[in-house]
């Protein structure tokens, strides 16, 4: 188990070195929809895997406002790559809820990756001697190309009743499932797999709504949270990327029947004012409240519902609007923006598919509204 431990300069520095890689590649990364094998492994021998995982276990453990801004960084060059950071990275934060044996089993390899996706229905868990023979399928598993291991969830009876538990199989043992078949958000390899009356020991068998073993303000944000937050800053981050891509357009580009730059057009100047302003707004929101949530958590205050709440809705709020201005970046770009040399048209596609997910989904403000208006909040929170 990875042991080593580096400040925090040591990783915004080579994040600066890695995301410039990925920027090189990023046409690749979209076109073989996955990190290419090589460059993953780099990720992980430097640590970007084990981010948020704690020092007790081999992780970094960073705080986690330090690792949204790497999320920036990396979001800035590809927005395939920094899902599958803040996809993997928030996952392995479940070392905690695993049993020590699986922990050690998994994590022993400083290369470990786990990565998980959301069950089909036909997903079947069945109780045997020793642990349980599951069936199924799982999709949308992010960085199932460059991980060791899988998450399974499924349903299992307990008590009389049903209850949710994530199953731990190396990848070798599960099918793999070529289905990814998108425009958006391509490099990602969220991929799908199967498994066929496999056998799965109990104890690689975790409760995901268990109490962390060990105390830290990162184990003390709900893992819903966790991803929303993460997945708001990397579209924030699409979206500023594709901001400094129509401008820089505007200012080289005559248009049709024009005499001077788009960038000398007054119209041009209101609307990237106005795309500045919404960026800029949403991003200060997801930062006031993620910067109160962390406040509690390393005061080891319990989390109101106001405060998570807040976060909910601000994480949703920043999706919708990264989308808002990423549409007035693609439409200030033209025809210009409809050709693959132009790479406005994978963040445009990006982040069409970063607001699809369910982080990013408008019901969210239905909670919001529910608590604003004295009713009981619903949802994911």
């Amino acid at each position: 188990m990875a042991t080593t431990q580096y400040n925090l300069e040591y990783y915004f520095d080579t994040a600066q070195e890695l995301a410039e890689k990925v920027a090189a590649k990023a046409d690749q990364i979209d076109e073989q929809r996955q990190i290419p094998a090589e460059l993953a492994a780099e990720f992980a021998g430097k640590g970007f895997f084990r981010l948020l995982q704690p020092s007790s276990l081999g992780g970094a453990q960073l705080e986690h406002p330090d690792f949204l801004k790497i999320l920036e960084i990396f979001a800035d060059s590809d927005g395939s790559t920094a899902w599958c950071i803040n996809q993997n990275n928030v996952h392995a934060t479940n070392v905690l809820r695993m049993t020590p044996e699986a922990a050690k089993e998994i994590y022993s390899d400083d290369h470990a990756v786990v990565t998980n996706g959301p069950p089909t229905s036909a997903v079947k868990a069945v109780s045997c001697d020793g642990g349980y023979r599951l069936s199924g399928r799982w999709n949308f598993s992010s960085g199932i190309t460059h991980a060791t291991w899988v998450a399974a969830r499924a349903s299992i009876e307990l008590y009389g009743r049903q209850e949710p538990r994530i199953l731990l199989i190396p990848k070798d043992e599960v099918t793999f499932v070529d289905f990814w078949p998108v425009h958006g958000l391509r490099g990602t390899a969220s991929f799908s797999f199967e498994a066929d009356d496999l056998f799965v020991p109990e104890h690689r068998v975790y409760n995901p709504d268990g109490i962390p073993r060990e105390n830290g303000p990162v184990f003390g944000i709900p893992t819903t949270l966790l991803f929303a937050t993460g997945f708001s800053t990397v579209a924030l981050g699409i979206a500023k990327s594709s901001l400094n891509i129509a401008m820089d357009l505007a200012g080289k580009k005559i248009p049709g029947r024009a005499t001077r730059l788009l960038q000398d057009e007054t119209t041009t100047q209101r609307i990237i004012g106005e795309a500045e302003a919404i960026w800029l707004s949403a991003k200060a929101f997801l930062r006031e409240a993620h910067g109160s949530v962390w406040e509690a958590v390393t005061a080891s205050e319990p989390l109101t519902t106001e405060k998570r709440v807040m976060l909910r809705l601000a994480a949703t709020f920043g999706i919708q609007k990264a989308k808002e201005v990423v549409d007035t970046a693609y439409d200030l770009c033209g025809s210009n923006a409809i050709l693959d040399t132009n790479p406005i048209l994978r963040r445009f596609q990006d982040i069409h598919v970063v607001s699809q997910h369910i982080q990013g989904r408008p019901t969210h403000f239905e909670t919001a509204g529910q608590f604003f208006m004295g009713m009981e909040p619903q949802g994911n929170f």
